[in-house]
């Protein structure tokens, strides 16, 4: 088998969670461009519909469902829906996320630590037993889970956006120990600071931005299409002996 071959994902199903801006918009991108037909599961139907011409531009099937994660009953229906209009799911990409710029634990509301958590966590455990049914049963199957440098990081400012990121990799390893004997191989991505919609507010910090700054070797913030090389890798059958295992794309944030 080819370089070429290990990679391609032609004749794959994938589904991208919060496809539609930021990293997950990257993803999806560099999903579809190795050749995988992609649905994306996003709230807002005009960014669905703006990732969707791009995904077409790509060339491959494409599909959008407008989804609230946190609304449980919604999870099935919607993952039948991308089934019954590209195929059986082979990758799945935990995505989607939101934050509560809270300040600390003393500070924040249960509701908006609620929805973290349930967006975030809750929606992975969840879509991934739907997806893994499938997958478990064809004996084939990806799921990649999107960590965070506060999967390893505690933060004073985001708790429950910390808690929720390091609880995904702790179910990655337990889905990846789960899924193993079924030719399932579960694994997540930790990016570091990456330029998006989500992480504007912090380049208004100049002291916050400044010290992520100073501790990236790279020297710079990172752009959402430099994850999709990690998101292919994970998808296609270069991986078919990794799992259970966090790649980190941080542009050396996390070695200083």
């Amino acid at each position: 088998m080819s370089n070429g071959e290990l990679f391609d994902l032609k004749g794959k199903v994938a589904v991208v969670t919060g496809g539609n801006g930021g990293l997950g918009r990257g993803i999806a991108l560099g999903l579809a461009r190795a050749g995988a037909a992609v649905a994306v599961l996003g709230r807002t139907e005009a960014k669905n519909n703006a990732v969707l011409q791009e995904l077409r531009e790509a060339g491959v099937p494409c599909t959008a469902v407008a989804l609230d994660l946190t609304r449980r009953d919604d999870l099935a229906p919607a993952f039948e829906a991308v089934e019954a209009k590209l195929g059986a799911v082979d990758i799945l990409v935990n995505n989607a996320g939101n934050v509560s710029l809270s300040g600390g634990i003393m500070n924040e509301a249960d509701a908006d630590w609620d929805n973290v958590i349930a967006t975030h966590l809750h929606a992975t455990f969840l879509l991934s037993k739907i997806a893994a049914r499938g997958m478990l049963s064809r004996r084939a199957g990806k799921i990649i889970n999107i960590g965070s440098m506060y999967s390893f990081f505690g933060s004073g400012l985001i708790p429950s956006y910390s808690a929720a990121k390091g609880a995904i990799i702790q179910l990655t390893k337990s889905m990846a120990i789960e899924f193993a004997p079924g030719n399932v191989q579960v694994n997540a991505i930790a990016p570091g600071w990456f330029e998006t919609e989500m992480t504007a507010p912090v380049k208004t910090m100049p002291a916050m931005h400044n010290e992520i700054m100073l501790r990236t070797p790279a020297g710079r913030w990172g752009q959402a299409e430099e994850l999709a090389g990690a998101a292919v890798f994970l998808a296609s059958r270069a991986s078919d002996f990794v799992t259970g295992t966090t790649v980190v794309v941080d542009g050396g944030y996390s070695i200083r």
